[in-house]
């Protein structure tokens, strides 16, 4: 179970609408959807993995403490909430560094495993992966093995391996896909997860955890779960993927956690490097 900890301003869709600089006049979401999250998880006794926005750890420090008291492992998802394949090796590893430095400090938690806003460690930036590695980074969660049209690699590896690189090797967990007709679609997550149905998810992680024997890793963000959340501009695209469904998400969480057991990343990785 993943989390990726920002609020609705932040989605890329809106990084034309919203500038960073208005962040903070901004109507803030986050603390309560993400503790609606943690209310949900406790209910179901899940413990998950939450990928936290440095610029929300910053900005609510106790939400940061509340994740790690509720015995859930914290990683990062970057400062700033920028595509990776639109920095430079330079900004992308001020970005990290600063994330990994502010969560470590007010969690008192080492931070493993980073996850990239909107999957962007691709073909053109996969020298990501050798700045987590000098960063201290231990695992990354940014690759998708699927086709999109701002995101993925179609012929990554589709279950949670070691990548060597020049300076040592660390941990790739991509997003959960199927094989169906010679193409992996995606069955494990966020607009995924609220546009098609559900049996969709449900059949699909079954067939992962019985069919391949791998584990299905879920990815959701705190502000899927809140439909009354203020509506923004964007392309009709853009307007499709972010709020289609977000009355039906909560619902739909319940069916996965009680049709599913779930842990956080750190515990799979044990498994799998086992």
């Amino acid at each position: 179970m993943t989390v990726d900890v920002e609020d609705y301003f932040h989605v890329s869709v809106f990084d034309k609408t919203v500038r960073r600089t208005d962040w903070g006049a901004m109507e803030s979401r986050v603390v309560a959807n993400t503790e609606r999250l943690l209310e949900l998880f406790d209910e179901y006794a899940v413990r998950g993995t939450f990928f936290v926005l440095g610029w929300v750890a910053e900005q609510h420090p106790s939400l940061v403490r509340s994740i790690t008291a509720r015995g859930h492992e914290l990683a990062s998802h970057g400062y700033a909430h920028r595509l990776v394949y639109e920095q430079t090796p330079e900004s992308f590893r001020e970005d990290v560094r600063r994330s990994k430095a502010l969560i470590e400090d007010l969690s008192g938690k080492r931070v493993n495993g980073y996850r990239a806003p909107s999957f962007s460690v691709t073909e053109q930036s996969l020298w990501a992966l050798d700045v987590l590695l000098e960063e201290g980074y231990r695992y990354d969660a940014s690759i998708f093995p699927i086709r999109h049209d701002r995101y993925g690699i179609p012929d990554a590896p589709r279950w949670p391996h070691r990548v060597p690189r020049a300076s040592g090797s660390l941990f790739e967990v991509p997003g959960s896909t199927v094989r169906v007709g010679g193409h992996n679609l995606p069955v494990a997550g966020g607009g995924y997860f609220r546009i098609l149905p559900y049996a969709w998810t449900r059949w699909g992680m079954r067939r992962v955890n019985t069919i391949d024997e791998q584990p299905a890793v879920f990815y959701l963000h705190p502000w899927e779960i809140d439909p009354d959340q203020p509506r923004l501009p964007a392309g009709l695209l853009g307007q499709f993927r972010h709020y289609r469904n977000l009355h039906q998400t909560e619902a739909r969480l319940r069916s996965l956690m009680r049709d599913f057991s779930f842990g956080p990343l750190e515990t799979v990785l044990a498994d799998c490097a086992a």
